[in-house]
C-alpha cells in the first residue's frame, strides 16, 4: 500500500471515529434529557439534579462508562473456548 493511500485510510479512520464519538454523546444527552426528568421530577424541580446536560458533561459521563466496560472485559479468562472467572 502506497502512503498516500495509508494516509488517506487513517485519515478516514480518524474522521469516523470523531463522527461516531460526537453521535454517541448526542445519544447520551438525549438519554440523559428523556429519562432523568422522568424519573426524578422532584430532583430535578429542587434543582438537586440536572434536567440536561452539557456536551462537555455527555463526554465524560461517556468516558466514565467506557473505563467501566473496559473494566468489565477485563474480568474474565478465555480459555480453549470457555469462559472463566480470573482467580482472586
Amino acid at each position: 500500500m502506497s502512503k498516500s493511500k495509508l494516509a488517506a485510510v487513517i485519515t478516514g479512520g480518524v474522521v469516523v471515529a470523531c463522527v461516531a464519538f460526537v453521535v454517541f454523546l448526542f445519544v447520551i444527552k438525549a438519554l440523559w434529557a428523556w429519562t432523568v426528568p422522568d424519573l426524578f421530577p422532584e430532583a430535578v424541580k429542587q434543582g438537586l439534579v440536572a434536567a440536561t446536560i452539557s456536551w462537555g458533561t455527555a463526554a465524560k459521563l461517556a468516558i466514565f462508562v467506557a473505563i467501566l466496560a473496559g473494566l468489565g472485559k477485563g474480568a474474565h479468562v478465555h480459555i480453549s473456548g470457555r469462559e472463566t472467572r480470573k482467580p482472586e
